[in-house]
């Protein structure tokens, strides 16, 4: 299914990972790694799909998305 989701994503180089993290704040514990920004970010689209699904499947409470969290 292609990502169709509005939750903002939050993309960082780690280090320790040597890979770049991509975060999804509003649901928990839901994130991806990759080697390039792109393949983090493609990655991460992914698990917010499973994400969604698996909460579903446990009747679990689905935020809705905020759109924009963090300010620079």
């Amino acid at each position: 299914m292609k990502n169709s989701h509005k939750y903002e994503v939050v993309i960082y180089w780690s280090a320790d990972d040597e890979a770049f993290i991509a975060e999804v704040p509003e649901l928990s514990g839901c994130a991806a790694d990759g080697r390039s920004y792109k393949e983090a970010l493609s990655n991460v689209e992914l698990v917010v799909d499973e994400w969604i699904e698996i909460a579903r499947e446990m009747n679990r409470p689905i935020p809705e998305p905020k759109g924009k969290l963090m300010y620079a």
